[in-house]
């Protein structure tokens, strides 16, 4: 058939034999949405028309390969490196949805409906969270109160106030679209996102990394010497090297949790440390990060002062120092396997020297050191003052005092030099078996504040990768890792303790106590109350004096003057309560106004501590106990404690009793053996009966 008569089946005219071109298949479809022309194979198109068709296929290309900057400029998930978004080509809204729908309009807020003009877009993220959590679909582009927004989420409380219409139409595109973001956010689910700040809660956070969401977000912040590569942005890597320290997981299993290979893992781990170390760690540990007359105004405790200001005309700086242990792998190298093992603790490790003040604030990190006998407490602290460590000798200033235990004994010299006073607890002299009661004394004013290091020590410990055995090849960054989770505390964590308004009552008492002797030892050792001879009757704590006071637990925590004796007080109890729930103590006839009471060691099965307690006209004024330090009059040992604790609280109050159970009726007892009988035996004393 000749062509030269046939006519455009778009525009109708008749082009030429040259410019005219048969209908292809991928331009029917074209033809039919676009210009709604019903066209087969054997028509015609001229070239004007079939240019035309090229164009609006070409368009349909470049749309599904265009990142859109709008949406990417509006979204907080286009924050994650490895997050592409495609738009794909728009068409007339076809597609009908039973999900409701909100309204859209530039002028007002779709939650409220108040007008504007302080308005603002809401994002494809927020939408996306609206859908998931409210079933409710928010057209592109409407615009919200910013008071709504919440780290770029609406809350629970708006998403109910949305007014919404039953049915919604859609188009390719919006389905399309709302498709790939639940697909995204689906395989996100399975791997920690810290890219995207609203993917996780502050429980989240805490857990994982030991700080909330915000704490988490000023640190980063104040990271400047890491930026993001390729494989993770800066926020995952610090989120990496913490959440490592926090749960002491592996590289492996960090890589399956982050999406990421183990030697990126470790990479990461290692940037996040060296990034840390340089922009966050100085600016909240160390002595020049803080200078000491703000650690005497803000991080000295009131009771400290009085305790150790002696003559003093000022108010000195009070630390506390003590060793704490990190666990390491026995090594292959004999000569630093010998010098890492510690005899105390009868495995290898290394010690960092822990300096803090008395409300637990870690003024410094020193260390660590080996763990051997060359390398205990006293000469870690000599060599820190002879190498001016952190130039500490310009920081420290005469009549300073130093809070220390027993094994800073051979440093006083070297601090009497300096001018420095040594607070530590007294020893025992050789061939006895108890503490004088001054000693004791003197020992529980230095151990009423030195408990704070401990606690410190403690604190570092819930960042578990510090509490594990650390592999020999991560000894070179033990250091780093301490020194960081104590900047992490000095910075996010409240003190441990903090002036109270009984911190003076209280130090004047024990101050007042400690010159005092324990008049109840006197008695039991001149009148021979501990003799055989003088006759204690057991009975129940029910049939005890009816006299005996009864005290609060406020009361008592003025007789302890502390709370670890209390906190001990009900497991000692609970052991020394019989299976019919009767709690003996020992009484004499003979004499009045006090009783006596046996209690168990919780350390040596074989040894048991005798203790006695007097009271008169409704008070408790005289205690004594056989244990090492059960002479003092500051306070009371544990074994008094429990006896006190159980007849002037406890029995008045059964629940006080719950919460120790005997977890030994879970196990076998090997030492539980059958009684065997010799039928032999028995088979000749049968016969000689007969």
């Amino acid at each position: 058939m000749d062509r030269r008569y046939f006519t455009c089946v778009l525009c109708g005219g008749r082009p030429l034999s040259h410019e005219r071109r048969p209908v292809q298949s991928g331009q029917i479809n074209i033809l039919s949405k676009n210009f709604a022309v019903d066209a087969t194979v054997s028509d015609i198109l001229c070239n004007k028309c079939r240019h035309k068709c090229r164009n609006i296929s070409r368009k349909r290309e470049v749309s599904r390969c265009t990142i859109s900057d709008k949406d990417e400029a509006n979204d907080p998930s286009f924050t994650s490196p490895k997050r592409t978004k495609l738009t794909v080509m728009s068409s007339p809204p076809s597609v009908s949805l039973p999900f409701l729908s909100s309204t859209k309009s530039h002028g007002y807020c779709f939650v409220c409906k108040k007008p504007g003009p302080k308005l603002i877009s809401i994002s494809n993220h927020a939408r996306l969270h609206v859908l998931i959590v409210g079933e409710i679909i928010i057209p592109s582009g409407a615009r919200c109160c910013a008071s709504h927004m919440i780290d770029g989420k609406l809350s629970e409380k708006d998403i109910e106030k949305i007014k919404t219409s039953e049915g919604v139409l859609l188009n390719r595109t919006s389905v399309y679209n709302i498709i790939q973001d639940l697909r995204e956010i689906a395989s996100r689910n399975t791997r920690l996102d810290f890219d995207d700040e609203g993917s996780m809660d502050d429980d989240d956070y805490k857990i994982l990394t030991g700080l909330t969401r915000g704490e988490f977000q000023d640190v980063v912040s104040t990271v400047t010497s890491i930026n993001s590569t390729k494989v993770r942005s800066k926020r995952t890597c610090i989120a990496i090297m913490l959440v490592k320290l926090r749960t002491a997981m592996s590289n492996k299993m960090l890589s399956v949790l982050f999406n990421m290979t183990k030697h990126q893992i470790r990479r990461a781990v290692k940037s996040g440390r060296k990034a840390l170390m340089t922009d966050f760690v100085p600016q909240n540990l160390g002595f020049q990060h803080i200078t000491r007359e703000a650690v005497i105004e803000n991080h000295t405790r009131q009771l400290a002062r009085d305790l150790f200001n002696g003559s003093a005309t000022t108010d000195p700086a009070i630390l506390v120092l003590d060793g704490t242990y990190v666990y390491i792998q026995k090594s292959s190298n004999f000569a630093f396997a010998r010098r890492s093992y510690s005899i105390y603790k009868h495995r290898p490790l290394v010690k960092p020297m822990m300096v803090v003040t008395t409300t637990g604030y870690i003024i410094s990190v020193l260390g660590p050191y080996l763990a051997d006998a060359k390398n205990n407490d006293a000469s870690i602290l000599r060599h820190m003052i002879l190498h001016n460590t952190e130039e500490m000798k310009s920081w420290l200033k005469e009549d300073d005092v130093f809070v220390v235990d027993r094994g800073f004994r051979d440093v006083g010299d070297v601090l009497g030099d300096l001018g420095i006073q040594m607070e530590m607890p007294s020893f025992m002299q050789s061939g006895e078996k108890q503490l004088t009661t001054h000693d004791s004394n003197i020992s529980r004013v230095v151990t009423k504040v030195r408990w704070v290091v401990e606690a410190a020590n403690a604190r570092l410990k819930q960042w578990k990768y510090l509490e594990k055995t650390i592999p020999n090849t991560q000894i070179p960054c033990i250091g780093d890792y301490v020194r960081i989770v104590s900047a992490i505390c000095n910075r996010y964590r409240p003190p441990l303790c903090t002036t109270t308004s009984d911190d003076q009552s209280v130090a004047a008492k024990m101050l007042h106590l400690s010159r005092k002797e324990n008049a109840l030892q006197k008695r039991v050792e001149e009148e021979g109350l501990d003799k055989r001879s003088v006759r204690w009757v057991k009975v129940d704590a029910e049939q005890c004096s009816p006299d005996f006071p009864k005290y609060d637990e406020n009361d008592l925590r003025e007789l302890t003057l502390g709370v670890y004796q209390l906190r001990m007080a009900r497991s000692y109890a609970h052991e020394h309560t019989d299976i019919d729930g009767k709690y003996e103590i020992l009484v004499s006839d003979d004499i009045q106004g006090i009783l006596s009471a046996k209690i168990q060691s919780r350390h040596i099965s074989a040894k048991i501590y005798k203790c006695w307690i007097s009271y008169n006209d409704g008070v408790i004024d005289g205690w004594f106990c056989k244990c090492k330090a059960g002479s003092r009059v500051v306070g009371m040992c544990g074994h008094i404690t429990s006896v006190v604790w159980f007849l002037a609280y406890a029995r008045h109050d059964v629940d006080s009793l719950k919460g120790v159970r005997n977890w030994s009726t879970s196990v076998y007892d090997a030492s539980d053996l059958p009684e065997i009988i010799d039928e032999s035996d028995s088979d000749e004393d049968s016969e000689v009966e007969e």
